[in-house]
């Protein structure tokens, strides 16, 4: 009899140590993804929807293999470099950033965590990659740089008297520096002038523009994080005076802009998904380029056209997709 209780004692345990053993083996094929989104704007949001559905493409799916851990800093650097660093401390197997601050914040964490970022204008000049055509660091992922110069010609389609653009900016964001350089350089090919508008936080908009909005014939709103999620704020002062604005992307245009040549937020942030599973299946992220999307799309909200007074071109609305509602 105690031979026997025996054998089903140490039965019992072995399959006890196998129900452990393939439990912690299952935990252990679950991997973490730390996302670090440095605001909220419908840009940013867009990009990460975008990412899910390209791990999920790939077969990673939220509660089956992979965890999703996302945080917002809300537009602080401070806090986008604490929420990087506690998913240093934690040990996740990725971080996903979204927005320049975000991946620099990464960065700064982590040299060795594999790093996929969308939503950064220029990871070379943000001192992220080394190189466009090959990272040569532990991030890698997508550019959302824009057709700057289309965006400026725009203008001059839209508003042909066109002489002077204000062109509204976050001083400190390193994106930002590099579109208004961009759209320097378009503008004077095209003939125009341009005021620069440096603001530093939201509360700075309404007297920044309101200080040159007697000046310009058009303002330029890059995709610029603090911007995109102001325009209510800066489309309010514009509509005042009757002052068109063209926006660096689609969501900036819905909520106050006139029109963009822009790309698809939500396709940037899918192709970055996809590029995710391949670092997950064991690509080294330093070998790989970052990639820029190639087509994109005309928008025009005409309803804020309208309020405003200006007249869109059929040559303009004959390609564009309408946004804003009724």
């Amino acid at each position: 009899m105690k031979a026997s209780k025996l054998l089903k004692f140490v039965g019992v345990g072995m399959v006890f140590s196998s129900f452990l053993f393939a439990c912690s083996h299952k935990d252990s094929d679950v991997k973490t993804i730390g996302v670090l989104q440095y605001m909220e704007h419908g840009a940013l949001d867009a990009a990460y929807e975008g990412f899910i559905a390209g791990l999920a493409e790939e077969g990673y799916i939220e509660g089956e293999n992979i965890k999703i851990d996302l945080k917002n800093a809300q537009g602080d650097l401070t806090t986008a470099q604490t929420i990087a660093n506690q998913y240093v401390s934690d040990g996740v197997d990725m971080m996903f950033a979204i927005a320049t601050q975000a991946v620099q914040s990464a960065y700064n964490a982590t040299k060795e965590i594999p790093i996929l970022m969308t939503a950064v204008t220029d990871p070379v000049e943000a001192g992220v990659v080394k190189d466009w055509n090959q990272s040569g660091t532990n991030v890698t992922g997508t550019s959302d740089l824009t057709p700057v110069a289309k965006q400026m010609e725009l203008i001059t389609e839209l508003v042909p008297e066109a002489k002077t653009v204000g062109v509204i900016y976050t001083t400190s964001e390193i994106n930002s520096e590099v579109q208004v350089k961009m759209a320097e350089e378009a503008a004077s090919n095209l003939g125009l002038e341009v005021i620069r508008v440096g603001v530093t936080t939201v509360n700075d908009i309404p007297q920044a523009v309101a200080s040159v909005i007697d000046k310009v014939d058009a303002m330029y709103a890059p995709t610029d994080n603090l911007i995109a999620s102001s325009m209510p704020v800066l489309w309010n002062v514009c509509l005042d005076k009757k002052v068109p604005i063209v926006a660096g992307v689609d969501t900036m245009v819905i909520d106050g802009g006139i029109a963009t040549e822009g790309i698809d937020y939500y396709q940037l942030g899918y192709e970055t998904g996809l590029m995710a599973a391949q670092v997950l299946e064991g690509k080294d992220p330093s070998t790989m380029p970052i990639n820029t999307l190639q087509n994109t799309t005309l928008i025009v909200n005409q309803k804020n056209a309208e309020a405003i007074g200006l007249s869109i071109p059929d040559s303009i609305l004959k390609g564009a997709e309408i946004v804003g509602g009724e």
